[in-house]
C-alpha cells in the first residue's frame, strides 16, 4: 500500500561496470543523480575524484546514498559521522551485478521502502532486515507517503511493546495499517491513532496524521499564515495533516503563496477557477468537510488521503539552460540539476543529442536550427500548462542563444497565462571560453563579442562594431563566422582588422568544442581565410597585447592584464 515518492538521491559507482546498474536506478528515481569517479566512469551526472569526502558531504546534506559498491566501504566512510538516529538519510549498498540490494542505514526515512522498490525493478529480493518490517509487514517509523508520524520519539518502545508480544488497536482510517500484520485487537492499550487532530503523545499511542487537509487561498497577505494557524488552533487541527495549498492559477508567481507554502512544507497545486469554494471543493472532494471559510481562505477537511500531484497543476517552470561547448564535464552542477528535474526538453537537435543520457525519460522536442522564435514560444506554451520546460543551448544561453529570443517572445505577445511562468536562466561556459582556456589566457584583458551572422542585424552595423573594437584595441571573439550561405564576412571582417592591427597578431581558431573532432590551433591575422572556418568555430582575434610562445611542446597565447602605452 505504499505510495511511492520523488527520491532525489545520489546513486554513487566507483567503476564504469556500475553505471549500466545505476542507471537502471536512475530510470526509477528520475530526480536522482548518478555519481561517478573521475578516471573510471564516463556518461554519468555528477563526477567526483575523493570517494569518502563526497559520501559524507551528501549524508551530512541529509541526500540519499544509493551506493553500488560494497556495504564495508560505505559503513567505514559514514561510521565516524554517525550521530542521530532519527536525522540519518537512507543508505543502502547494491552489489555491482545488480543482485543483491541491502539497506544500511535511515529504518525512520524509508531506506526499507527504497530497498523494495530498487529490488523490484532488479527482478530480486532485498535484504531487509528489520525485525518489525518482516514480521508485520509494515514500517511503523517510516510511513508511506500521505500519512506523518507525529510522535517517533515512542516509537521504539512501541515496536517492542508489540515484538514481546502486546496487540495493537487502531483508531482511524489508514489501509496500510490495517492490511498489513500488525496484531490488531480492540481491547488493547497499546494504540494507533490517525487523525487530523492534534492527538494523544503518550509513549503507548502512536499518531499519525493523514494528508487530508486542503487550504485554498484567493488573496494571499503577509498575515495569512497567521490567520491560518488561528484557524488550525481553534479547530485543534494538526498542521502536518496539510495535504497542499490551493489556488488560482493567475496567483502562480504570488510571493506570499510561495511564503505560505513554505511556511507549512507544502506544495501549491493551480487551477483556473478564481472562486474560493469551487477551490476548496475541487482540493478536497465535493463530500469534504469545509472547517472554516472566509473571502479569502478556506479550510476542509477530505474523506480520502489528498495527493496533490493528481489534483490541477503545478507552476510552470522555464530554465534556459547553458550545457557548454559539448564535453559533460563542462556542464554546471546546476544545469544537471535542472535536467534532472525537468519534464520537457525544448531544442536544436544537435544540442540535445550533447546531454546524452540526461534526456532520457523526457519529453523531447526538437526543431530546426533557425527557429529560435518558434521555439521560445512553444516553450512558453508548455510551460504554461504545468509543465518543467528546459530550453537547451550550447555554450551559454544568454550569448546569441535562446535566453534572449525567449524573453523577445515574451516580451511580443505578453499571454496572460505566460506570467504565471517561474523562468531562470541557467548560464554556461562559452565556446569563447572554453577556446580560450585551452589555448592559454587570450581573454585576459578586455574583450568584447561579436556575430558575423548579419541575419538579425545589417552588415553596417556588424562592420560599425568591428572597427570601432579593433581602434580601441579589444581583443574579439567571432561567433557564426562562416556558413554555406555567408562566405564573404569573414574576409570582409578581417579587411577591417588588417587597418587596425598588424600581420602577426595571434588568431585562435576553436572548432567542435568538447565534442568530436576538437581542434584548437594558433594563426596570424594574415592568414585567416574563409575556408578555415564554420559556424562550429570560434574564432578569437588579439589585441596589440596578445603574446604567442612556446612551452616544450605547447604553444600558449595570453593577452597581458598590463596595459603600458609602449608595445
Amino acid at each position: 500500500m505504499n505510495t511511492r515518492v520523488r527520491v532525489v538521491a545520489a546513486v554513487v559507482v566507483l567503476s564504469q561496470n556500475s553505471v549500466i546498474i545505476g542507471r537502471k536506478i536512475t530510470n526509477i528515481f528520475p530526480s536522482a543523480k548518478l555519481y561517478g569517479l573521475v578516471s573510471r566512469t564516463n556518461d554519468v551526472d555528477i563526477s567526483f575524484t575523493n570517494f569518502g569526502e563526497t559520501v559524507r558531504e551528501l549524508f551530512t546534506a541529509g541526500t540519499p546514498i544509493i551506493g553500488i559498491c560494497a556495504a564495508g566501504i560505505l559503513i567505514r566512510t559514514i561510521a565516524p559521522i554517525l550521530t542521530n538516529k532519527g536525522q540519518e538519510p537512507p543508505i543502502l549498498a547494491i552489489a555491482e551485478d545488480g543482485t543483491a540490494v541491502v539497506p544500511l542505514l535511515g529504518g525512520l526515512s524509508g531506506v526499507n521502502d527504497l530497498a523494495r522498490q530498487i529490488a523490484e525493478a532488479l527482478n530480486i529480493k532485498p535484504a531487509i532486515t528489520t525485525t518489525g518490517d518482516i514480521r508485520f509487514h509494515t514500517a511503523l517509523l517510516s510511513p508511506p507517503a500521505g500519512y506523518h508520524l507525529a510522535n517517533p520519539e515512542h516509537g521504539k518502545k512501541f515496536i517492542a511493546d508489540l515484538l514481546a508480544g502486546e496487540k495493537v488497536k487502531l483508531e482511524g482510517t489508514a489501509p496500510w495499517l490495517s492490511e498489513s500484520n500488525l496484531p490488531i485487537d480492540e481491547n488493547s492499550e497499546l494504540t494507533i491513532q490517525i487523525t487530523e487532530k492534534l492527538g494523544n503523545f503518550s509513549y503507548n499511542c502512536l499518531v499519525y496524521h493523514p494528508a487530508k487537509i486542503a487550504i485554498a487561498l484567493t488573496n494571499p497577505e503577509i498575515n495569512t499564515i497567521t490567520q491560518i494557524q488561528e484557524i488550525f488552533k481553534e479547530s485543534n487541527l494538526a498542521p502536518a495533516a496539510v495535504a497542499g495549498i490551493f489556488a488560482p492559477l493567475h496567483l502562480a508567481n504570488n510571493s506570499q503563496l510561495h511564503s505560505v507554502a513554505k511556511s507549512l512544507g507544502v506544495p501549491i497545486r493551480f487551477f483556473p477557477k478564481s472562486e474560493l469554494t469551487e477551490l476548496i471543493l475541487a482540493a478536497a472532494g465535493a463530500d469534504a468537510q469545509i472547517v472554516s471559510s472566509s473571502t479569502t481562505i478556506a479550510v476542509a477537511i477530505s474523506t480520502q488521503i489528498i495527493n496533490p500531484t493528481t489534483i490541477g497543476q503545478p507552476q510552470g517552470k522555464l530554465a534556459i539552460i547553458g550545457t557548454g561547448p559539448g564535453a559533460s564535464q563542462w556542464m554546471s552542477p546546476q544545469v544537471k540539476e535542472i535536467l534532472a528535474a525537468a519534464t520537457d526538453l525544448v531544442g536544436y537537435k544537435t544540442y540535445i543529442n550533447l546531454i546524452g543520457s540526461l534526456a532520457d525519460g523526457k519529453c523531447v522536442h526538437e526543431s530546426d536550427n533557425r527557429v529560435e522564435a518558434e521555439r521560445a514560444y512553444q516553450a512558453l506554451e508548455l510551460a504554461a500548462t504545468g509543465k518543467y520546460v528546459a530550453v537547451v543551448s550550447s555554450g551559454d544561453p544568454g550569448i546569441y542563444a535562446m535566453a534572449a529570443a525567449v524573453f523577445e517572445v515574451l516580451d511580443q505577445y505578453n499571454k496572460p497565462e505566460w506570467q504565471t511562468i517561474d523562468i531562470q536562466v541557467a548560464p554556461g561556459i562559452s565556446a569563447m571560453q572554453a577556446a580560450a582556456a585551452t589555448i592559454g589566457a587570450p581573454l585576459g584583458h578586455d574583450f568584447c563579442v561579436i556575430s558575423l551572422s548579419d541575419i538579425l542585424k545589417p552588415w553596417e552595423i556588424i562592420a560599425q562594431r568591428i572597427t570601432a573594437a579593433a581602434t580601441s584595441d579589444f581583443v574579439i571573439a567571432f561567433y557564426n563566422p562562416v556558413s554555406k550561405e555567408r562566405t564573404w564576412q569573414l574576409a570582409a571582417a578581417k579587411k577591417i582588422l588588417m587597418e587596425h592591427r598588424k600581420p602577426h597578431t595571434p588568431v585562435v581558431l576553436g572548432r567542435n568544442l568538447g565534442r568530436k573532432g576538437e581542434e584548437v590551433k594558433v594563426i596570424t591575422l594574415e592568414e585567416l581565410e574563409p575556408t578555415l572556418a564554420d559556424m562550429r568555430t570560434v574564432i578569437i582575434i588579439g589585441s596589440s597585447h596578445t603574446r604567442q610562445i612556446q612551452q616544450d611542446n605547447n604553444v600558449w597565447v595570453y593577452t597581458s592584464r598590463r596595459y603600458n602605452s609602449e608595445e
